[in-house]
């Protein structure tokens, strides 16, 4: 293999790690999104069987 060949192999495989983080970083993102919508849409019994009287005491 040629040397030029080799640095383009080298460059793809820095763009494919990269692309890699991106789509790892946008995944765990879109995750964390949707926890908190259902979070969020749960109803009071559902949040109270989850939590009970865990809450703080005033």
């Amino acid at each position: 293999m040629n040397d030029q060949t080799l640095e383009q192999l080298q460059q793809l495989k820095i763009d494919l790690k990269n692309v890699e983080k991106e789509q790892e970083k946008a995944r765990h993102e879109r995750e964390a999104k949707e926890r908190r919508m259902r979070e969020k849409n749960k109803s009071f019994e559902e949040l109270f069987n989850e939590h009970g009287m865990k809450g703080s005491k005033y």
